[in-house]
C-alpha cells in the first residue's frame, strides 16, 4: 500500500475526533516512531510504500486513537525540555507548562553556583528532575514518587539521558520530615479537584493515572499544605520552593506559602493562566 493512501484513511477514519491539524501530526508522527519516515520524506517521495505489517501497526494505532488514547502512550515515548522520555498509564504525560517551570527554575540558578542539592516532589517520568539534572550537571537530585512503576520509569529515562538521580519511593503525606537539607525543591503534586474532571479531555480522564492528577473538592491544597510545611524544616536559607499549581486556586496557594513564611511570585503559563509559584525561604538567624 502506497503510504499516501495510508495518510487518506487516516485523516477520514479521525476526522470526526480531532481537529484536522493534530490529526496530521498524530499521522507523522507515526510514521517517524514506526518507519523512521519523516514529512519531508513523504514530500519528496509520494509513491513511498509500506508492507501489510506496517500497515497493521497503522490500523492498530488509529484503533487506539480512536479510543482517545495518547499518542505518547501509542509511540511509547514524548519530548520534554529537548529530551525523550519514555511513558505509559503509570505516569503523566509531560505538558508544555512543565517546561516553563523548569526554565524559570534554569533561569534562577543556571548562573550561580551549580553544585546544588535539588528535591523533586512527585516525580513521575522523571521530566522535571531528569531536565534539571541534565542542564545543572554539578547538581545532586533527588526524586520522589509513591508508585513504584512509575519510579521505574523515571529510572529508564535517566539512564536514557545519562544523569543520575536518587530515586526514593516514599508517601508524602506520611513523611514527617525530610531527612536532608536542600537549596531548592520543585513539585507538580496532584491538583485537579472533582468537580473540574468535566474540563478534562478523556486522553487524560481515562489514560492518565488518578494518583498523580486529582485531590478532593474539599482539601485540594492538600499535597501544597503538606509539601511546604516540609519545605519550610529542609530548605537552606534562601532556599526556593516552586510549584506548577492549579490556575483556580492560585491565590489560596500563594496565602498559604506566605503564611508559612515564604516570599512569594506567581508566574502565568504561555496560556495565561497563573500555574507557577515560587517561594524564597527567608530563615531569621
Amino acid at each position: 500500500m502506497k503510504l499516501k493512501v495510508q495518510k487518506e484513511i487516516f485523516i477520514k477514519a479521525l476526522e470526526n475526533d480531532y481537529p484536522a491539524e493534530e490529526v496530521l501530526s498524530f499521522f507523522f508522527l507515526l510514521t517517524e516512531a514506526f518507519f523512521g519516515i519523516k514529512r519531508i520524506d513523504l514530500a519528496l517521495d509520494p509513491e513511498v510504500e509500506i508492507d501489510e505489517i506496517q500497515a497493521g501497526k497503522f490500523g492498530s494505532a488509529l484503533s487506539r486513537l480512536k479510543n482517545h488514547e495518547p499518542i505518547q502512550h501509542i509511540i511509547g515515548e514524548t519530548e520534554f525540555f529537548g529530551l525523550i522520555f519514555k511513558v505509559d498509564r503509570n505516569v503523566l504525560v509531560p505538558r508544555p507548562e512543565t517546561e516553563e517551570l523548569v526554565q524559570w527554575i534554569l533561569d534562577d540558578f543556571s548562573s550561580g553556583n551549580n553544585a546544588l542539592k535539588i528535591l523533586d516532589i512527585g516525580t513521575g517520568s522523571g521530566c522535571i528532575a531528569i531536565s534539571l539534572a541534565k542542564n545543572l550537571p554539578q547538581a545532586k537530585i533527588s526524586a520522589i514518587d509513591i508508585s513504584e512503576k512509575a519510579l521505574e520509569i523515571a529510572k529508564i529515562n535517566a539512564e536514557i539521558n545519562k544523569v543520575n538521580l536518587d530515586l526514593i519511593q516514599q508517601d508524602i503525606l506520611e513523611l514527617e520530615k525530610l531527612l536532608q537539607n536542600f537549596d531548592l525543591i520543585v513539585s507538580n503534586p496532584p491538583y485537579v479537584r472533582e468537580l473540574e474532571k468535566k474540563e478534562m479531555h478523556r486522553n487524560v480522564l481515562e489514560y492518565d493515572p488518578p494518583t498523580a492528577l486529582y485531590v478532593k473538592d474539599e482539601n485540594p491544597l492538600l499535597f501544597y499544605y503538606k509539601i511546604t510545611k516540609l519545605a519550610k524544616n529542609a530548605l537552606k536559607s534562601g532556599g526556593k520552593l516552586y510549584f506548577e499549581i492549579n490556575q483556580y486556586l492560585a491565590k489560596e496557594t500563594e496565602e498559604m506559602m506566605q503564611e508559612h513564611g515564604f516570599k512569594t511570585e506567581l508566574r502565568r503559563d504561555i496560556f495565561g493562566n497563573f500555574r507557577m509559584l515560587k517561594g524564597e525561604l527567608i530563615k531569621v538567624i
